[in-house]
């Protein structure tokens, strides 16, 4: 084989539509040209031993690197290059040079391998040109937009700062406003106040006056019932007939415990009653006041079974059923008499609290009342006035305060979501606050991150968004998205994937990152090899 049978004649379109004829050998790129002169003896290119040139593309490796044979299969190493003019070129291995499979768009790599092969590069071209094209129109179309978008976030971070600032000349007011109101609260506050004390003082004189009252009533009482013989004294004798009175609680009331009760006396009068009253009150049961019965365990009814003779027949299924509709009638009577029964009507008894309950305030106490309490509802709407615009300013800054974009082009994503529905999920992304996923057919939510940082390559960091710290994995670590920003006319999530356990992915377009468009080439591989 000679060293012009291993070349290869190519021939490319320059810029003046002229055709060139440049020769190398097959497979060996345009760069590398300059290393493949037939007039001179060929040095690897790793440079570890040189060959003479009719031994480049001989079918045999020679070198380490397989850089003598670039348009064979010989070495395993080795690599072809397509030059697949009016596409793109690319390389493949060597191995799959004449291997009757078409890889190289423009058949080169096939050239003695009988398989039929069809140049597509142009074709191929043309679609990618194309597909260019379309790219090239929608870039400019997101570049336009991205500017709207970035005199949008300009002009209202404008009408922002000057709402924050008209704002905080209000909020000026309004503590001062809040600040007066509280000195009128507090002043309203203090006679009502004093007046209140007063009121609740006398009831309470009033309400000790009549514990007193009732207590005297009730020992007066107590005494008539303990003189059973109604001599005007009550005696031991007279007392032990009280055995709740037993302080020991073994059931009797002896005569020594009795005279105990009594201070050692005998008996006492109506005078001296009142000491021994002190001890006794707690204890006593009146006369005029039955005792509760106590309650009585009902023992569960006993189901009795009916004694049936053995010699007689049983009942007939008929007669049981005549039983049971006379039990009904029955029923139904007892029913109707109970309907006839007239309703008992029980008047609820005065209660202790309901005697006890305090009186209204008297007309100048309620005057003092009404007024302080209204002073506390202007000082509270003031407050609450106070506090919500003092949220609101505070929101307005915290938002002023993210960075959305070297020109704010990222501000309209702000308090904004955008949802991705799967098959199983749906995706929710709140661009600068979180990201989460939630079944589609029912369960909970789940947190994929909270906004982290913008956390792109270092020459434009505005691609790529982080969220971190969502909710823990089972026996893993926190669940973490990963936003990544493709230019698009539209905002939207793309795609979502979770490429690591707990790690998610997320595809998002939107026009804020589309980059003034230049005017490329469409076919930059035309003359790519020129």
């Amino acid at each position: 084989m000679t060293c012009l049978h291993l070349l290869l004649t190519l021939v490319f379109a320059v810029s003046l539509g002229t055709p060139v004829e440049i020769q190398r050998p097959r497979g060996v790129p345009l760069s590398k040209k300059p290393f493949y002169d037939e007039n001179k003896p060929f040095t690897c290119l790793d440079g570890s031993r040189t060959i003479p040139f009719d031994r480049v593309n001989d079918d045999y490796c020679d070198c380490k690197d397989g850089s003598d044979e670039p348009g064979t299969a010989a070495c395993p190493n080795g690599s072809f290059h397509c030059t697949n003019a009016g596409y793109r070129p690319t390389f493949i291995p060597s191995s799959r040079i004449n291997d009757g499979i078409c890889d190289c768009c423009d058949t080169t790599d096939e050239y003695n391998s009988g398989a039929k092969c069809e140049n597509t590069c142009k074709d191929l071209g043309r679609k990618e040109r194309e597909v260019l094209q379309k790219m090239a129109e929608i870039t400019k179309e997101g570049f336009l937009l991205k500017q709207q978008l970035i005199e949008e976030a300009k002009k209202g971070r404008q009408e922002k700062q000057a709402k924050v600032t008209d704002m905080q000349e209000n909020k000026k007011q309004l503590d001062e406003k809040v600040e007066l109101l509280r000195t009128v609260k507090e002043t309203a506050e203090q006679p009502e106040k004093e007046a209140k004390e007063r009121h609740l003082k006398a009831w309470e004189e009033q309400k000790a006056a009549i514990r007193l009252e009732k207590d005297k009533a009730k020992m007066a009482e107590a005494f008539l019932e303990l003189d059973d013989n109604a001599d005007g004294f009550v005696s031991v004798s007279e007392l032990q007939t009280h055995a709740e009175l037993d302080p020991d609680a073994d059931g009797t009331l002896t005569e020594t415990e009795a005279q105990g009760l009594m201070g050692g006396t005998e008996q006492v009068d109506t005078s001296t009653f009142e000491n021994i009253w002190a001890n006794i009150k707690d204890k006593y049961h009146s006369e005029s006041q039955p005792e509760e019965p106590a309650p009585v365990e009902t023992p569960a009814d006993e189901v009795k079974e009916p004694v049936v003779d053995n010699d007689s027949e049983p009942y007939p299924e008929e007669d049981g059923s005549e039983e049971e509709d006379e039990d009904d009638d029955d029923e139904d009577d007892y029913h109707e008499e109970e309907d006839k029964a007239p309703p008992t009507v029980r008047t609820p008894e005065k209660s202790q609290d309901d005697e006890e309950a305090m009186p209204p305030y008297d007309m100048d106490t309620q005057v003092l009342i009404d007024a302080a309490q209204k002073a506390r509802d202007d000082f509270e709407e003031a407050e609450k006035a106070l506090r919500e615009m003092d949220d609101q300013i505070g929101n307005i800054e915290k938002e002023l305060s993210f960075d959305c974009g070297p020109n704010g082009e990222f501000t309209y994503l702000y308090n904004q979501c955008y949802e991705l529905s799967t098959s199983e999920y749906i995706y929710r992304l709140c661009p600068f606050n979180r990201v989460s996923q939630k079944p589609k057919y029912g369960g909970s939510e789940t947190n994929l991150g909270s906004w982290g940082s913008w956390s792109g390559p270092e020459n434009n960091k505005y691609l790529v968004m982080k969220y971190e710290h969502g909710t823990g994995c089972w026996q893993g670590p926190s669940r973490s998205t990963t936003v990544k920003l493709t230019c698009g006319k539209e905002t939207v999530v793309t795609s979502t994937s979770e490429p690591s356990r707990c790690e998610y992915l997320m595809e998002f377009t939107t026009p804020a990152v589309c980059q003034e468009p230049t005017n490329p080439d469409l076919s930059p591989h035309d003359h790519e090899e020129l």
